[in-house]
């Protein structure tokens, strides 16, 4: 998509338009969403990007719930690495985008499904926080989640980061909405966190692949290209209902 961006399906403000519900993943906070919600507004599309962070995978899933829950119509819900897991057991979405993320079926974890390179597990370091409560290191998570960054937007990008309490990555979807839901999987081929070859894996669980030759977050490297596929996908979405 080029040029002039026109209103997703010809529909612009709330109530009854096109909807998107954005979910981070571990470390990460709504602001690091900022651009794609940012450019999806300006087409038309309400857009909700909830915190998680709230102590569990169940809690995090119900925060997410809630902000589904609230829209006047089913949202397309786009979830990163560990926020697969998370709208995984979500309801009442109408397409799913797992954004180099995890899928789980039943009974597994994002943890229990590995993938996490070498280079991000060394860049996780104790937190100073309560017991268990971990952080990454600025510099190695630049180089893991931010390397096709431009360094002003790697830095943005790593300064929002925060502490992550522990136990999260292993929780258990109680429901597994990919099993009745549309969804579409984008492996990002340049990935240093989160192993292409496992997205690849993930990706078969799900009705549409897409591969982007990106790093871990192109959401913060290349925001216009999340905006163009969550775009695209309303519109397929909308033009079948």
């Amino acid at each position: 998509m080029g040029g002039e961006r026109r209103a997703v399906g010809g529909v612009r403000g709330a109530g009854g338009g096109p909807t998107a519900v954005l979910v981070h993943g571990l470390y990460h906070r709504p602001g690091h969403f900022a651009p794609v919600a940012d450019g999806l507004r300006a087409q038309g599309v309400e857009v909700a990007v909830p915190e998680l962070h709230r102590g569990s995978l169940a809690a995090d899933t119900a925060a997410v719930q809630a902000a589904v829950d609230a829209l006047a119509e089913p949202p397309l819900l786009l979830g990163h690495s560990y926020g697969g897991s998370v709208i995984t057991g979500v309801r009442g979405a109408r397409h799913l985008v797992y954004l180099a993320a995890f899928v789980p079926d039943v009974g597994e974890s994002a943890a229990a499904l590995g993938g996490a390179s070498p280079q991000l597990r060394d860049a996780v370091v104790p937190g100073e926080g309560p017991e268990g409560t971990t952080r990454l290191d600025s510099g190695r998570a630049a180089e893991v989640l931010y390397d096709d960054c431009p360094e002003p937007l790697a830095a943005r990008a790593v300064g929002l980061l925060r502490p992550q309490a522990p136990g999260c990555g292993r929780g258990v979807p109680v429901h597994h909405s990919w099993k009745r839901t549309p969804s579409t999987y984008v492996v990002c081929a340049g990935d240093r966190a989160v192993d292409p070859a496992l997205q690849r894996t993930l990706a078969a669980r799900c009705t549409g692949v897409r591969e982007w030759r990106t790093g871990h977050s192109p959401f913060v490297s290349r925001p216009a290209l999340v905006v163009d596929l969550v775009a695209e996908l309303l519109g397929a979405v909308s033009s079948r209902t």
